[in-house]
C-alpha cells in the first residue's frame, strides 16, 4: 500500500497556530532596518500551511492573493472552510510539494513562506522546494523560512532520535501517537534517572525533557516525531538555496536585530572583524547557541543609500496593539533580561497610546528632544519583536479587507463556543492576526448579539461553558460554584471592556466602520 504520508505525522492534527512572520507587511521594517529595499506585496505562497490560520488571516486581512498547499487533507479541509467563509483570494490545496510545485496554473510570487517545514521533510522534498523557488519567486521576491539549526540542537539530537526509536519499536501502533509519545517520555525519564554518561555530559537535556512533558502533544508529535528531522547550520542552508539565486537578507525575528540584547561587547567586536557576511551569521549562531532560525532571503537584494533608507523609514506606519499600561519595559534576549530606558521608551509609547496608526516620522516629531530617530527605529524594532507594535497597511487596503475580516472573525467567534483551540482574529489594519483568547472572543460574540454590559457578557459566557461541564480555574484552583465562576467572568469582562476592547476596535477586529485612522467600534 502506498504511504502518502512520507513519514510525516498525520494521525493527529497540528495546532491552530498563527505565525506573524508570514505576513508580507512585516518584512518591510526588517528590510529597511537592514538597509535593503523592501519587497513588494501582491501575490504570495505558503508551503505547508498546517491548519491554515496564517494563510487565511493574511488573505482576508490584506489586498493580497495567496496560493498554498498542505498535503494533510484534514488540514486542507479546515483551511478551505475558512477561505469560503471570508471570501478571500486564497487558493488552498491538499497536494504534496512534488505535485503542487509543478502546477501549470500558479503565478510568480512576491513572497514564498515556509514555517516549520524545512527541518521536517526529506532531501527529495527540499530539492523540489528549491527548484520551485528558483522558478516561481520573482526578482526582488522574498523567501521566509524557519528551521531548527545548529549548534543549539547539538546536545538534544541523540535524545530526539532515541524518543522516535522508542515510538517506532516499542510503541503499539493501535495505541495512537499520543500514548506512544507519553510512553517514550516516560522511558526517557527512566533513562535519565539511571544517570547515563550522556546525561552527565549534557546536563541541559534533562531540563529540555522536563519542558517537553508539559507541552501540547499535537505540537510534540509534529515537532519531534516525524521520520525526517534535521537541524541544519546556516552555512548548509545557504548551500541549499544558492541554486535559487537567493541571498540572505536579515532575520525575521526582530529581536535578533538588536545586538546589545544578544551579544556581549567582546562577541560584537569579534563578529565585526569578520569580512564575510555569511560567515558572520555562522559565528553569531555559535555566540548565541542558536536553536531555531527565522530568516528572510531575497532574490536580488537592492541596497539603499543612507538618504533613501532614512526617508523610507520615516514613512513606515506602526500601531500600538497592547494597552499602554500593559506594555512591559522588560525584554529577554540571548544574554538574558534587559530593561528598556523609561526616559526614551516612555515618550514613544505615550505618542502611540491612542492606538492610531502613526509613521515613524510622526513619532519623531511627537518625541522631539526626548528620543532621536535612531532610538525610535530601535524602539520600533524592539517593540515589534515583543509583540507590542505592529506595522499598519494603507487605509484603502484596510477598508477593502474589513468585510472579509468581519466574516472570518464572526466564524471564529462562533467556533470559540466549543473550544479554545483558536486564539487569533484577523485585523484589517495590520493585515495580520491578533491574539484574542477564548473568553475574550466569547465576550465579543455576546456583544455582537446585542448584549451591552460586562455583566451580560459574563452571563452569556457562563451559559456556554457550564452547559459543557466546564469551570474556570483561578490561580491554580477550580472555581466550583456558579457564583464564583460568574464573579470571575464579570471581573474579566469589565477588564476587557476597559482595556482590550478599545484596542480591538482600533484594530478593526470589533465590528464597525473604518475611519481614516484606525477603526471606530460600536
Amino acid at each position: 500500500m502506498t504511504d502518502w504520508t512520507s513519514g510525516y505525522i498525520t494521525d493527529i492534527g497540528y495546532t491552530f497556530g498563527y505565525y506573524t512572520e508570514l505576513n508580507p507587511l512585516r518584512a518591510r521594517l526588517a528590510f529597511l532596518n537592514a538597509g535593503l529595499a523592501p519587497p513588494a506585496t501582491g501575490t504570495h505562497c505558503e508551503l505547508g500551511f498546517g491548519q491554515g490560520m496564517s494563510v487565511n488571516i493574511h488573505a482576508a486581512a490584506s489586498d493580497t492573493e495567496w496560493h498554498a498547499t498542505d498535503f494533510n487533507p484534514s488540514h486542507a479541509g479546515f483551511a478551505q472552510e475558512l477561505a469560503r467563509v471570508s471570501g478571500a483570494a486564497a487558493h488552498l490545496y491538499d497536494q504534496a510539494f512534488a505535485d503542487f510545485c509543478v502546477r501549470a496554473d500558479l503565478p510568480e510570487f512576491d513572497s514564498i513562506g515556509l514555517h516549520g517545514i524545512w527541518s521536517w521533510i526529506s532531501d527529495e522534498n527540499r530539492a523540489v522546494i528549491v527548484d520551485f523557488i528558483r522558478r516561481k519567486l520573482k526578482v526582488g521576491g522574498v523567501l521566509y523560512i524557519s528551521y531548527n539549526t545548529q549548534p543549539g540542537w547539538a546536545a538534544m539530537v541523540p535524545m530526539r532520535d532515541l524518543l522516535t526509536e522508542h515510538v517506532a519499536t516499542l510503541g503499539a501502533e493501535g495505541h495512537g501517537i499520543v500514548r506512544r509519545i507519553n510512553a517514550a517520555l516516560e522511558f526517557a525519564d527512566k533513562l535519565m534517572a539511571a544517570n547515563p554518561a550522556y546525561a552527565r555530559a549534557n546536563p541541559q537535556v534533562a531540563e529540555r525533557l522536563k519542558m517537553l512533558k508539559g507541552q501540547n502533544r499535537n505540537y510534540l508529535a509534529h515537532e519531534y516525531f516525524n521520520r525526517d528531522w534535521l537541524p541544519m547550520s546556516f552555512a548548509c542552508m545557504a548551500e541549499w538555496l544558492a541554486p535559487a539565486k537567493l541571498g540572505f537578507a536579515c532575520s525575521a525575528h526582530y529581536l535578533d536585530h538588536i545586538d546589545a540584547l544578544n551579544l556581549s561587547a567582546e562577541q560584537q567586536a569579534l563578529i565585526k572583524e569578520i569580512p564575510d557576511p555569511m560567515f558572520r551569521q555562522s559565528v553569531r549562531d555559535f555566540c548565541v547557541n542558536q536553536q531555531f532560525r527565522r530568516d528572510y532571503w531575497v532574490k536580488g537584494a537592492r541596497r539603499l543609500n543612507a538618504l533613501e533608507q532614512a526617508e523610507a523609514l520615516r514613512q513606515e506606519r506602526v500601531m500600538l496593539v497592547q494597552p499602554r499600561g500593559e506594555v512591559s519595559l522588560e525584554v529577554t534576549g540571548s544574554l538574558g533580561k534587559a530593561t528598556m530606558q523609561e526616559a526614551i521608551y516612555g515618550p514613544i509609547l505615550d505618542a502611540l497610546a491612542d492606538h492610531q496608526p502613526k509613521t515613524l516620522g510622526e513619532i519623531g516629531q511627537a518625541t522631539q528632544g526626548k528620543a532621536n530617530f535612531a532610538q525610535i527605529i530601535q524602539a520600533a524594532m524592539l517593540l515589534t519583536g515583543v509583540g507590542s507594535l505592529q506595522a499598519v497597511q494603507d487605509d484603502v487596503a484596510s477598508a477593502q479587507a474589513k468585510p472579509r475580516c468581519d466574516r472570518l472573525n464572526a466564524h471564529l467567534l462562533n467556533k470559540a463556543r466549543g473550544s479554545g483551540d483558536i486564539s487569533y482574529l484577523a485585523s484589517p489594519v495590520t493585515g495580520g492576526g491578533i491574539t484574542v483568547g477564548r473568553f475574550q472572543q466569547l465576550f465579543l460574540l455576546a456583544r455582537s448579539q446585542g448584549k451591552t454590559t460586562p455583566q451580560a457578557w459574563a452571563e452569556f459566557v457562563w451559559q456556554i461553558v457550564s452547559s459543557q461541564g466546564q469551570k474556570l480555574v483561578k490561580e491554580g484552583k477550580t472555581l466550583e460554584t456558579a457564583e464564583e465562576n460568574l464573579a470571575e467572568l464579570t471581573t474579566q469582562a469589565q477588564d476587557f471592556e476597559q482595556k482590550r476592547l478599545p484596542v480591538l476596535g482600533a484594530l478593526g477586529v470589533v465590528c464597525g466602520r473604518l475611519r481614516s485612522k484606525g477603526v471606530r467600534h460600536n
